[in-house]
């Protein structure tokens, strides 16, 4: 007997759960990195926006 992945209804309408596995090959960013690149590129934005305005 097949293993039931999910109701009827959410495979009809397309809605499959993709995240009940995970790619050990996959890049993986902590939080705090991500972050942390915001705020440096914001803040990048700000300087070239002083520096070079238009």
């Amino acid at each position: 007997m097949a293993k039931k992945e999910g109701s009827g209804i959410q495979q009809q309408a397309g809605l499959i759960r993709y995240f009940d596995t995970e790619n050990d090959k996959a890049l993986k960013i902590s939080p705090k990195v991500v972050i942390g690149i915001a705020i440096g590129v914001s803040i990048g934005v700000l300087l070239l926006h002083i520096f070079y305005p238009m």
